[in-house]
C-alpha cells in the first residue's frame, strides 16, 4: 500500500514549519497509487494533517543537514548521515467540509506527519471548477495567469476585492509590469460573467481611468470587440485652471507664506463671485460702498456722538449712490433710508442742526444705528463667507483679470495697501504672468480659453461623451478605438507634460474625481447610492507624482489627494491600482493602504526591504524569490487572490509599447530612418506658438 508520508514536523513558529525528510526518500519525487509527487521543491507543496482539517504550506527552502555526532572505532573516523530537511510557509487549511480557507486556526505539533500534495489538494487551493454560480464578492474566480509551479492551474483574483481595496504592481523597468495591467484589464472584459451556460455577459459600462506617463497603453486594447478605449493624446491633455482650488495654486506659484499667499487667496475668492456670468454677482457689492459701510460701521460702534455729525453729512450721498446701484439690497437701502429720515425729523421736531454740532437725543436713533450695524454685520459676513466659500469651487474665472485688477482688490480689502506690500505683491505677478505667456506650461491648463463647463470636462473624462467641432473638448485631441459606446477604459497620455505640471495636473483630476463621487449621494434621487459609480485610477510610474520625500521641501499636493483617495476612495468607490518600479520612493501612506500585491523582479535592496515591510511577514521566504523572477512572472498575495504564490501573467496578443530598444539592429543599418530635422521642428512648435502668440498681444 502506498503512503502519502513523506517526514515529520520538527519544528513550529507562528508561520513556518521545519520538516525532516523519511530517509528512504532520496530525490525531489516520490512514487504513488496514480502518479509520480514532487516532495522537495522550492515553490511545490505540502499537506499537514490534523484531525479532519490539512494544513497547506509551501516550500521555500531545501536543507541538507550533516549529524553533529561523529561515531569512532579502532577501524577510523565514519562520515556521518546527512539529514534533509524542508522549510514550508503555512498558507491555509482545507477544511473538512473540503474548502480552501487562507489562514491557519489550527497548529501542527512536533512529530505531526507530512504528505505530499496531490491533485484533488490542488483543486480546492487553485479552485479549478468552471461553475457558473459565482458571487462576486466572495470567490475568485477571474484568471489572470497560471501558478509557476503547477501550470495546470490558474491563479485567479476577485476583481471586487482587487479594485476595492487597492492594489499595487511593483517591479523593475522591462520586468513585466504594464503588460501585467494591461492583461488584468483584457481578462478583466473578455471574461463572460453570465451565470447561464448559454449567454453573455459582459461588462459595458466599467469606468477604468489609465494615467499613461510614458504613453505606453495607446496600441495594448486595438482589436477587442469587447473594450472601447478612449485616448486623449500627449498634445490634448488639459486640465482648465479654474478647477484648480487655492492649494493648487498655493504649490504652482509658491506665494511667499507672510504676504502673498493670504493676498492671492482673498483675489482668487473675489475673481469667482466677480465673474460676468457668474449668478452671484448681484449678491456682491462694490468695493466702494462696502468699505465705507465698513467705516461706518464701526464708527457706530464706537457710540461716540461728537461723531455722529460726520455719520450724517456722509449719509445722503451714501443713501443715494447705493440704492440706485444695489436696489436689491432693499434692508440695507431701507435702514440707510430711516437713519436719514430720523435726522430730518430731530432737525424739524428739535430744532437740532447736527451739521453745526448740537446735542441730540441719541435714544431716538439708537435703534436704527443698531439695526444698520447688524445689518452690516451680515453683509460682511455674507461677503466674507462668499469670498472663502468660492476659492474651491472649480468656476470659470479670467486669470488675467486675476492679475491685472483682482490682486489689487484683495490687497485693497486686506487693509494693506501700501506701497511696500504692492512691492512684493509684484513679484507674484510677475510669476503669473510669466506662467501664462509660457505656452508650455499655459496650454496643458488652458490659460487662453473661454469658459468650459465642469459637467462637459468629467463626461470627456469618464468617456461618455465623444467631442465634436461644437463641443468645447473638441481641442482635446483624442483617438478612438471601437468607440461604439461608452468608452470603458480612459487614457490620459501624459508623456508630454511639462515635469513641473504633472504633479498639479494629475493630482487635480484625481481630486474633481474623488469630489464628484463623494457628492453623488447629496443628490436627492441618488441619496442612497453612494459608491454606485465605481471608478478605478491606474496610476503608471507613480513615484514620480506621489513619492514619500517631498521635493524641494514643498509639500506635494498630488500625493495629498491620492493618499486621501486611498483612505477615503473605498467608501465612495474609487479605486487605485498603483504601478511603480522603486516603491521604495513611492508614498508610504498608499502603499500601505494597498490590500494585494504583484511584485515582479526586484533587484534593489531598499526596495525588497520595503516591500518586506509593508506586506504580511507569513510571506517573507517567498519575496526572497524577488531578484530571480524571470520577465512576465511575479509574486502575488493579499486579499483579492486566495493564496499568495508565483504566478505566469497570462499572454496578451497587443501589448503596451514598452519593448526594449533594438540597439545592435539599428546600428546595423547603413543609415538610420530617423532624421534630426522633423524632430526638432516638432519639438519648436511650441515655441513658434509662443513667438505667434507674443506677436499677436504686441498688436493688441
Amino acid at each position: 500500500m502506498f503512503s502519502r508520508e513523506i517526514g515529520r514536523v520538527i519544528s513550529v513558529d507562528s508561520f513556518k514549519i521545519m520538516i525532516e525528510l523519511d530517509e528512504n526518500i532520496k530525490g525531489t519525487h516520490k512514487s504513488g497509487y496514480y502518479d509520480i509527487y514532487e516532495v522537495a521543491k522550492v515553490n511545490s507543496y505540502v499537506i499537514v494533517p490534523i484531525g479532519s482539517d490539512k494544513i497547506v504550506a509551501l516550500i521555500t527552502r531545501v536543507k541538507t543537514f550533516e549529524d553533529s555526532e561523529i561515531e569512532k572505532s579502532t577501524g577510523g573516523i565514519r562520515f556521518s548521515k546527512s539529514k534533509r530537511h524542508l522549510i514550508a510557509t503555512m498558507l491555509g487549511t482545507i477544511t473538512e467540509e473540503n474548502k480552501y480557507e487562507e489562514g491557519i486556526y489550527n497548529y501542527p505539533v512536533l512529530d505531526n506527519p507530512v504528505w505530499y500534495i496531490i491533485k484533488e489538494d490542488l483543486e480546492k487551493i487553485f479552485d479549478s471548477s468552471s461553475k457558473k454560480d459565482v458571487d462576486c464578492q466572495k470567490d475568485f474566480y477571474l484568471p489572470i495567469g497560471k501558478n509557476g509551479s503547477f501550470k495546470d492551474y490558474a491563479i485567479k483574483i476577485n476583481p471586487d476585492k482587487f479594485f476595492t481595496k487597492h492594489s499595487a504592481i511593483l517591479g523593475n523597468t522591462g520586468s513585466g509590469k504594464s503588460c501585467t495591467v494591461t492583461s488584468i484589464l483584457q481578462s478583466l472584459f473578455n471574461y463572460n460573467y453570465s451565470k447561464e451556460n448559454d449567454k453573455e455577459d459582459k461588462l459595458k459600462s466599467a469606468t477604468i481611468i489609465i494615467f499613461d506617463t510614458n504613453g505606453e497603453y495607446k496600441s495594448a486594447f486595438e482589436g477587442y470587440e469587447n473594450i472601447n478605449a478612449f485616448i486623449i493624446s500627449e498634445e490634448g491633455m488639459k486640465v482648465p485652471y479654474w478647477f484648480m482650488n487655492y492649494e493648487d495654486f498655493e504649490y504652482l506659484f509658491e506665494p511667499s507664506a507672510g504676504t502673498q499667499a493670504p493676498i492671492l487667496k482673498k483675489a482668487l475668492g473675489l475673481s469667482k463671485i466677480s465673474t460676468k456670468k457668474n449668478s452671484e454677482l448681484k449678491e456682491k457689492i462694490h468695493i466702494i460702498y462696502f468699505n465705507q459701510l465698513i467705516e461706518l460701521k464701526k464708527l457706530l460702534e464706537l457710540n461716540n456722538k461728537d461723531l455722529l455729525s460726520y455719520i450724517y453729512n456722509r449719509l445722503e450721498s451714501l443713501k443715494e449712490s447705493f440704492s440706485e446701484k444695489y436696489p436689491e439690497h432693499k434692508n440695507i437701502c431701507k435702514v440707510l433710508n430711516d437713519i436719514y429720515l430720523i435726522k430730518e425729523k430731530l432737525e424739524e421736531k428739535y430744532g437740532i442742526k447736527i451739521k453745526e454740532g448740537g446735542k441730540i437725543d441719541y435714544r431716538i436713533i439708537e435703534e436704527s444705528y443698531d439695526n444698520l450695524v447688524i445689518e452690516i454685520e451680515n453683509l460682511v459676513n455674507c461677503n466674507s463667507i462668499l469670498v472663502d466659500s468660492n476659492i474651491d469651487i472649480p468656476k470659470y474665472f479670467d486669470f488675467k483679470k486675476l492679475i491685472s485688477s483682482d490682486l489689487d482688490r484683495a490687497l485693497e480689502e486686506l487693509g494693506e495697501n501700501n506701497s511696500r506690500n504692492k512691492d512684493y505683491l509684484s513679484g507674484l505677478k510677475m510669476r503669473l504672468s510669466g506662467f501664462s505667456s509660457d505656452l508650455r506650461k499655459a496650454e496643458p491648463l488652458m490659460f487662453d480659453s473661454d469658459e468650459y463647463q465642469l459637467l462637459d470636462y468629467l463626461e470627456y473624462i469618464f468617456g461618455l461623451k465623444i467631442t465634436n467641432s461644437n463641443n468645447p473638448f473638441s481641442l482635446f485631441k483624442k483617438e478612438k478605438v471601437n468607440n461604439e459606446n461608452k468608452n470603458q477604459i480612459i487614457i490620459l497620455d501624459l508623456s508630454l507634460l511639462p515635469f513641473e505640471l504633472l504633479e498639479t495636473i494629475t493630482g487635480l483630476i484625481g481630486r474633481l474625481i474623488l469630489e464628484f463621487t463623494q457628492r453623488i449621494n447629496k443628490v436627492e434621487e441618488y441619496k442612497d447610492k453612494r459608491g454606485e459609480y465605481p471608478i478605478a485610477l491606474i496610476l503608471e510610474e507613480a513615484q514620480n507624482y506621489i513619492p514619500e520625500v517631498d521635493k524641494n521641501g514643498k509639500k506635494s499636493i498630488t500625493k495629498k489627494v491620492f493618499e486621501r483617495i486611498a483612505r477615503e476612495g473605498r467608501k465612495f468607490g474609487v479605486s487605485l491600482i498603483v504601478s511603480s518600479q522603486r516603491p521604495s520612493e513611492l508614498s508610504k501612506t498608499i502603499l500601505s493602504q494597498c490590500n494585494t500585491f504583484i511584485v515582479h523582479k526586484l533587484q534593489n535592496p531598499e526596495d525588497q526591504r520595503y516591500i518586506r515591510q509593508i506586506v504580511s511577514s507569513a510571506n517573507e521566504e517567498l519575496l526572497n524569490q524577488l531578484p530571480i523572477l524571470p520577465q512576465q512572472h511575479a509574486i502575488i498575495m493579499g486579499e483579492a487572490v486566495r493564496t499568495p504564490s508565483q504566478v505566469k501573467i497570462n499572454d496578451i496578443t497587443k501589448k503596451p509599447d514598452s519593448n526594449n530598444p533594438k540597439f545592435i539592429e539599428q546600428w546595423l543599418k547603413e543609415k538610420s530612418e530617423i532624421e534630426i530635422k522633423p524632430v526638432t521642428d516638432k519639438w519648436l512648435d511650441i515655441d513658434e506658438k509662443d513667438k505667434n502668440n507674443e506677436e499677436n498681444r504686441e498688436n493688441e
